[in-house]
């Protein structure tokens, strides 16, 4: 397990399927290429589109190699020299050369900003104990007027039978964050996310659950959060390789504030 998904069970349930866009994302094959075309609909109506590709040559796995509807472009690649380590490289608005290694329960990563050469960033995660992992991140400013340790953080989380708890630290120690998940059957999952600091003890940033005892007709999540936006979301097969998900939100009871969201991926 890498450091950034020390919380992401409780993350995921709270975030992920929730929307405000209506898109549609469709995959094939040609040939050895695997071929992506996301298109999203903006609120003035105009359409816009990403295409992408991966596959893999000599070796070398093109994991993103994509075109946006701005002429930007993404390029996202990784090369495995030895069994445990990964090399990586990704470039969009900027460019990072990283290194993942894997040696039994540690895991550690490192990224270097090779555009500006400003940037050092590492982490380390380790399995201590059966559903017990420990680490910790930091972020060194190369050059310009911030030069020097600019972020640094430690984590842990703990999982055993239907409960998952994680606590992170943030903004160098100033703040604390806590995700909780629980699972209360197989149909049934909830999950928190608070923050802890000196200026407010709890922050309860958002509560919900996910619940996928209706068979065939899908699966039912919904979230409150502390800014008072409830949202709900509703995901389904509707065929083969096919879903859909359709996601609305609210603050308060002002109905004017209602946004959706359609999603359809195959």
């Amino acid at each position: 397990m890498k450091f950034s998904d020390i919380s992401k069970p409780s993350k995921d349930l709270l975030s992920d399927d929730y929307t405000s866009s209506i898109t549609l994302k469709a995959k094939g094959k040609a040939g050895p290429i695997g071929v992506t075309i996301e298109t999203e609909r903006s609120a003035a109506g105009t359409l816009s589109s990403k295409v992408g590709g991966k596959f893999s040559y000599a070796g070398l796995n093109f994991d993103k190699v994509q075109a946006k509807a701005d002429g930007s472009n993404v390029l996202e690649t990784s090369l495995v020299p030895c069994t445990g380590c990964k090399m990586t490289f990704k470039a969009n608005k900027g460019a990072d050369l990283g290194v993942e290694y894997t040696k039994g329960d540690i895991t550690t990563t490192g990224s270097l900003d090779v555009l500006n050469m400003s940037k050092l960033a590492t982490s380390t995660c380790i399995g201590v104990a059966p559903g017990v992992n420990v680490g910790g991140d930091l972020s060194y400013n190369i050059s310009g007027d911030k030069a020097g340790l600019s972020s640094y953080n430690v984590g842990a989380s703990y999982a055993t039978g239907p409960l998952f708890a994680s606590v992170t630290s943030a903004s160098k120690f100033s703040q604390f964050n806590v995700g909780v998940l629980y699972k209360v059957n197989s149909d049934l999952r909830l999950a928190s996310s608070t923050t802890h600091s000196s200026s407010n003890a709890c922050n309860l940033l958002s509560f919900g659950g996910a619940y996928s005892g209706l068979g065939s007709a899908g699966t039912i999540k919904a979230k409150v959060g502390s800014n008072g936006v409830t949202s709900a979301c509703f995901i389904k097969e509707v065929a083969p390789k096919v879903n859909l998900t359709a996601s609305g939100s609210i603050s308060g009871a002002d109905f004017s504030t209602f946004k959706y969201g359609i999603g359809v991926s195959m």
